[in-house]
Parts: C-alpha cells; sequence; structure tokens
C-alpha cells in the first residue's frame, strides 16, 4: 500500500521529463525553422524594408502616392531576384543610415554614395549608378562654376556627400533636412546655391519656372549603393547577386535610359560586381514606346 504513492510520483516526474524534452526539441525545431524561413535577418521574413526618401526625383520620389525613381525600382527588381517584396518608408537622409544600422530598415535607398565615412556607419552592397554634383542658383545669378562659392551662403541637403564636399572646401554649409528645403532657399533667394544631385538639379530647375538655373556641374567621387547594417553580409551578398542578375537581363540598363534619358555613363563605371556585361540601352524611341 505504501509503495504505490511513490511509484505514481515517480511515473508523474518521468512524464514531466519527457514533456520537457519534447518541448526543448520544439523550441529547437522553431528555431531552425526560423532561421531558415528568414536567412537575410529581415525585420519581416520575405519583406525588405527600405527606408528611402519623398523628395529626389528621379532617383527616390513618390508619385501617386507610390514610391518610386531609378533606385526604388532598381530595388524592387534586385529583390524580386532573391525573392523578396519591398516595403518602402519615408525618412530623411540625415537619419537614414543610423536607423539603417539600428534595424529600423532592412536598406537603405537613396543614392547613397559609398564613403569611408559612412562605412563606419554601415556597409554598402556593390554600386549602382554613378552621380554629378550640380550647382543651383537663382534666376540671374551671376554665380558659374564650384570655384566661386567660397564666401557665398551655400545650401546643402544635411549628412549627404554634397554636405561632405562643402565643408572639405571649407564653405561652412548651410544645412537643411531634405531637398525641398534647399529649393524653398534658393527660390526664396535666402542661399546664392544649393549643391545638389545633378540629376535632382536638373529637375528642380526645370520645375521651378525659371526661378532656378543649373550653373555647372562636378562628377561625384565615388559610386551609390544599397547600405545595410554592419554585419548583415547575408543580405548585403543576395542583393549583389540580384544586382547583377537585373543588369544581366537588362533591367539596369532599361531603368537607365528611363530616368535618365541621353545622360552618358563614364567609361570606367562599372555596375554591380563589375563581371556582367552590360546590355545596350533601349533606343529613346523604345523606352518612350513602353
Amino acid at each position: 500500500m505504501r509503495i504505490l504513492p511513490a511509484l505514481t510520483r515517480l511515473a508523474a516526474l518521468g512524464a514531466a521529463a519527457i514533456l520537457g524534452a519534447a518541448t526543448l526539441t520544439a523550441c529547437g525545431d522553431g528555431s531552425s525553422s526560423g532561421a531558415a524561413d528568414n536567412p537575410y535577418h529581415l525585420l519581416q521574413p520575405g519583406v525588405l524594408r527600405a527606408g528611402t526618401l519623398t523628395d529626389a526625383p528621379p532617383n527616390v520620389y513618390l508619385k501617386d502616392g507610390e514610391f518610386t525613381g531609378f533606385d526604388n525600382d532598381l530595388l524592387r527588381a534586385v529583390a524580386g531576384k532573391i525573392g523578396l517584396k519591398v516595403e518602402f518608408v519615408a525618412t530623411d537622409f540625415s537619419a537614414l543610415l543610423s536607423q539603417v544600422n539600428n534595424r529600423k530598415f532592412d536598406v537603405g535607398s537613396s543614392s547613397i554614395t559609398i564613403t569611408e565615412a559612412r562605412k563606419k556607419t554601415v556597409d554598402f552592397g556593390n554600386g549602382y549608378d554613378f552621380g554629378y554634383f550640380g550647382l543651383d542658383v537663382p534666376a540671374g545669378s551671376p554665380i558659374r562654376s564650384f570655384d566661386e562659392l567660397p564666401g557665398k551662403r551655400v545650401v546643402v541637403v544635411q549628412g549627404t556627400v554634397q554636405d561632405d564636399y562643402a565643408t572639405s572646401k571649407g564653405l561652412d554649409p548651410v544645412r537643411v533636412p531634405d531637398y525641398n528645403g534647399a529649393i524653398n532657399q534658393l527660390k526664396a533667394g535666402t542661399a546664392d546655391a544649393w549643391i545638389a544631385p545633378a540629376e535632382i538639379g536638373d529637375k528642380s530647375a526645370a520645375d521651378s519656372g525659371g526661378k532656378i538655373v543649373v550653373a555647372a556641374k562636378l562628377l561625384s567621387p565615388a559610386p551609390t549603393a544599397y547600405a545595410v547594417a554592419k554585419g548583415n553580409d547575408a543580405l548585403r551578398e543576395a542583393l549583389n547577386k540580384g544586382l547583377d542578375e537585373v543588369i544581366a537581363d537588362g533591367t539596369w540598363s532599361r531603368l537607365q535610359a528611363q530616368y535618365y534619358p541621353g545622360r552618358p555613363i563614364p567609361e570606367d563605371f562599372k555596375p554591380g560586381s563589375g563581371t556582367v556585361a552590360v546590355p545596350a540601352a533601349p533606343s529613346a524611341s523604345a523606352s518612350a514606346a513602353s
């Protein structure tokens, strides 16, 4: 009669041990499954959350409520090659790189020029585009070159490579958070010049109703690339692979012709890994027809 309670207790303990082991095994299986479902360490498996801007055409901007532009359309194509959908979220450029590294975003898409200083905050994929600095000035300004900027009130978007350039030249620039802020300063006459990404400067001048003109251009010192958090090599390498694939299938050339019609490509610029043949861009008539 006294043995039965002891046996009952032993049986209960044994059952609990088996249940615990099963639970641990299940947890282990779930963890492995989670890693397999999210190999690029994304905030949401299968979805690439991209920080971008709304006001920088033709690179990145909003049109009819949709994020578009060369950089963003290219990113959609690249992501599709590696089985991902893209969710774009608007932010300010001055905060973008830190937000990427803090994992608020999986990737930064905003015509980001690779610099040694920025490499301390984020990692970059292979370069997908080149660019020029544009010097925009109010209509009627006598300024015609970058050499004439010392002593002038020069506006830049904070944290951009144009900000770096102005600072390196000792210009003590006026920093604004976005491109609209720079455009408004030129229109209001509160700035003598704006150092901008050339394509954005061209579009801003064209849309200004004659209030802004492009005075000069200067080739940017490094390519632009997508930014990912430090150490996320899996995502960086996957984006590089996808980029080479959209270069090979002609998507890169088509988007170049669509967003930068007539823009010559420097002979020494090779997009992606540099090992993929770049198909010829479609003709202007074919691009317009598409």
